[in-house]
């Protein structure tokens, strides 16, 4: 697989061999009528989170306004449409950041990033100094989280993850602010309404002649031209020597050996295979404790290529042990770079730190460029299923063990606090599976504590992303599968307790009575899932089944 995340961006958005682009109506309906049909004969196959029905009516949308629309509009449409699959490869990039200036696209001179505490100007062109640093609020007056919510449709979303680190960069590319309805206007400049201490102030971009922006990992990096909001004076071990690709370190006072990967790909000083044989050497012939393995900011390249990182640390047997072989994953760890994370997950003793991956645990990876006839936009798809697990075990991402998140002013003054959670560890986060632990406790009949560990399991920061609810429901079926009702309704009861706002639970809850002859509860819990969620599936599903009930009887 040697389509990375940074590479996807970059070719989706210079695929375009004009600047710009002049079509009538009839052209672009030529080109749309293309990509519907080599989506419908090449790739049927990625009807699977869209249906076929969902994307044509949305094709037959964007044919019927095509007329009313400046081709700018248009292009922004094709991204929308590509876009529902959902898959991260699946794409049409339409960011400017790119030194061709896609499509006659322009960016204007901001990286956002969504830190946990909020979106922030990670870096800007030195003619905007005073907006370095500042929390956004607004976007050409928008609140920031409904801007966010107006691009989500032209960002392929493979999982939330993607969306935080792709959605940002839209909120600086006037042409999909405005095809969005954030803008009122295809201007040429846009208001950021920001904060910092005292009242809020607002500044107002236009895209600069300066250099393209030194964009790198989806980061500004300081020069003569740009700033970041980053005190540069010193740098952290996750942002250091980012012209290689990947380099080791030794921390003498923990005794750990540290690894940045940002691709996966050969670095030209050094190959890949080499640079982890280096690694392992020191690791067997050094007082080494631990290893950590960084691939926060690794989107991808060529899965081939994991071999030697996975095999590797398999045979060195001093760091593949609980509690001394760490795995640092965040937002930007996509394709051959999941890979490497699904492979550590089921081969290594891994405990993985950070955020979630910004893929699916399978998902449809390597794409190819369709060229549309007329505007000659490339948009790219997906044809390779990767499945690295078996399909019970899929998941939106790689959550994982230990949740940490980075705040601006921790990448302001330079904290990692990845890192620093890994370098304290001492055992702390023993349960690297809650699940496997309440089951422990229920077969042992302490079902008290059962109830007592999953509120405090749930409610602790460390496993934010563990997909408690999917878990409990998986349990609670698999246990109506088996016969045993009342174990089933207890599990449904108490995911119910856990997750009271889930038109999902209360449907598993009211099909566990249902199942078990209550017929009065599983419609007093039909009704709530139909509350919760009443135009939405589950609603759907409740109400079918209450018909159901009803007719049985009558």
């Amino acid at each position: 697989m040697r389509h990375t995340l940074l590479t996807l961006i970059l070719l989706c958005a210079s695929a375009s061999a004009t600047a710009q682009i002049d079509l009538t109506p009839a052209e672009w309906r030529q080109d749309l009528r293309f990509l519907q049909e080599t989506v419908h004969t090449d790739y049927p196959f990625l009807f699977k989170k869209v249906s076929a029905e969902a994307f044509d009516a949305a094709v037959e949308k964007l044919h019927a306004d095509l007329p009313a629309l400046d081709d700018h509009e248009v292009i922004v449409g094709l991204a929308r449409l590509v876009a529902l699959f959902g898959y991260g490869h699946t794409n049409l990039w339409l960011t400017g950041w790119d030194p061709g200036n896609p499509y006659g696209f322009r960016q204007m001179p901001y990286n956002l990033y969504w830190f946990a505490d909020g979106v922030y100007v990670q870096g800007a062109h030195r003619d905007y100094a005073e907006a370095v640093g500042a929390r956004v609020t607004h976007v050409a007056g928008v609140p920031v989280e409904e801007a966010l919510e107006a691009v989500r449709p032209v960002v392929s979303v493979e999982n939330e993850q993607f969306f935080k680190a792709s959605a940002v960069h839209y909120l600086g590319t006037p042409a999909v602010l405005h095809a969005q309805g954030v803008i009122d206007s295809l201007q040429g400049e846009i208001t950021l309404t920001l904060a910092r201490e005292g009242a809020p102030y607002e500044v107002s971009f236009a895209p600069a002649s300066a250099p393209a922006s030194p964009l790198r990992y989806g980061l500004i990096q300081e020069d003569d031209h740009w700033l970041d909001a980053r005190d540069n004076t010193t740098t952290p071990a996750w942002l250091a020597e980012l012209d290689r690709i990947y380099y080791y370190t030794y921390l003498a006072d923990s005794k750990t050996v540290y690894v940045r990967q940002s691709q996966v790909e050969d670095d030209s000083g050094q190959g890949l295979s080499d640079f982890y044989a280096e690694v392992f050497r020191f690791v067997e012939t050094n007082d080494v404790e631990r290893l950590v393995l960084d691939v926060r900011l690794n989107g991808g390249g060529n899965n081939y290529k994991n071999k030697d990182v996975v095999r590797g640390i398999i045979r060195t047997e001093k760091i593949d042990q609980p509690g001394k072989l760490f795995v640092i994953i965040g937002r930007r760890t996509f394709s051959a770079a999941q890979n490497l994370v699904n492979e550590l997950h089921h081969y290594t003793n891994a405990i993985f730190v950070g955020e979630p991956t910004a893929e699916n645990v399978n998902f449809y990876g390597d794409n190819r460029p369709t060229e549309l006839p007329n505007s000659h936009l490339r948009p790219r798809l997906s044809f390779a299923w990767w499945q690295d697990k078996p399909q019970w075990e899929n998941d939106d991402w790689l959550a994982p063990h230990l949740a940490v998140g980075m705040t601006f002013a921790d990448y302001r003054d330079n904290r990692d606090p990845a890192l620093a959670a890994i370098l304290r560890y001492d055992g702390e986060i023993d349960l690297t599976d809650p699940m496997h632990h309440l089951e422990e406790l229920y077969k042992a009949g302490k079902l008290a504590e059962v109830r007592t560990e999953a509120h405090r399991l749930v409610q602790d920061p460390r496993y934010d992303y563990y997909p408690f609810e999917r878990n409990f429901d998986r349990t609670g079926h698999l246990l109506l599968e088996q016969g045993a009702g009342e174990a089933a309704v207890m599990v449904f009861q108490l995911n119910a307790e856990l997750f009271p706002n889930s038109p999902d639970v209360w449907n598993s809850l009211a099909e566990a009575y249902w199942k078990s002859g209550d017929t009065i509860r599983a419609l007093e819990h039909y009704e709530r899932a139909i509350a919760l969620d009443p135009t939405g599936p589950a609603g759907e599903r409740a109400r079918a089944v209450r018909a159901k009930i009803r007719a049985g009887m009558q």
